[in-house]
């Protein structure tokens, strides 16, 4: 199984802690060194760093670690390869445009029978059951919404809908970032902490690394972060409920909704 990492915040941040607890479960701590990729947003679009090697070995991913790029959304993944073989084109996170912004997607599990689905014009570029599931997911958007959906609710009813009936056959926890919005389903194991004032100390579990983050931030700050796992060793973080699906926007949980 792979593992995950979303990050959606109120104001700029970086990812660099939370990355290095990622990165050192990609071969190093951890047995997911079949590729990472890391994307982060810039208002509608994403820059997206990817490599079919372990992220604990990479030169790239420890520029990134030591040139830190600041953003409001992000996603990461390290693979563990189930289906699909080593490649670049097999590599998380996937990115699509669909109406007009790029959406940024990361899955871990696997989905059963994802060839029933049609995907329209969103066709795959690897081999993985993950992208295939992605283009579907987007495909179905699409019919569903002509243009970015003004109903808050009603868009994100629709992706919980949708991620339920594409995994009804498998494992599908996902993450999906539409430069606005951070969207986990929770199929089996997925936690997240919402970091606010008062900002205390935090470890890594993986990793000699700690920080204050009272330190570098401001009392308005507010930062969601989700991964597979707990990444610190000295915080408390919620437990998603396999079936659910989380809505961070703001640097806010704004909405948990059934997803099975």
């Amino acid at each position: 199984m792979c593992e995950l990492l979303g990050m959606e915040c109120n104001v700029p941040t970086d990812i660099v802690f939370s990355f290095a607890g990622l990165t050192a479960r990609g071969g190093r701590k951890g047995p997911h060194a079949d590729g990472w990729g890391l994307a982060l947003y810039e208002g509608k679009a994403a820059r997206t760093f990817m490599e079919p090697a372990a992220a604990a070995d990479s030169p790239l991913a420890i520029f990134l670690r030591n040139h830190p790029i600041k953003t409001l959304l992000a996603i990461a993944h390290v693979r563990k390869r189930t289906r699909g073989h080593v490649s670049l084109s097999n590599t998380h996170p996937f990115c699509r445009e669909l109406f007009g912004r790029h959406f940024v997607f990361a899955h871990n599990g696997t989905v059963k029978d994802v060839r029933r689905f049609a995907l329209g014009r969103f066709q795959p570029i690897g081999t993985t059951d993950s992208e295939r599931a992605f283009c579907a997911l987007l495909h179905k958007l699409e019919r569903r919404f002509k243009t970015y959906p003004s109903s808050k609710r009603a868009f994100f009813a629709a992706v919980s809908e949708m991620g339920a009936e594409i995994g009804q056959k498998g494992t599908f926890n996902f993450l999906l970032g539409d430069g606005e919005h951070l969207f986990a389903r929770c199929a089996t194991k997925l936690h997240h902490i919402i970091r606010r004032a008062p900002f205390r100390q935090a470890t890594l579990a993986d990793d000699d690394f700690r920080i204050d983050f009272s330190e570098v931030t401001t009392p308005s700050d507010r930062v969601a972060v989700v991964a597979t796992m707990p990444l610190t060793s000295d915080e408390e973080w919620t437990v998603g409920t396999p079936g659910t699906m989380w809505v961070f926007g703001d640097g806010k949980l704004k909405a948990t909704l059934q997803s099975r």
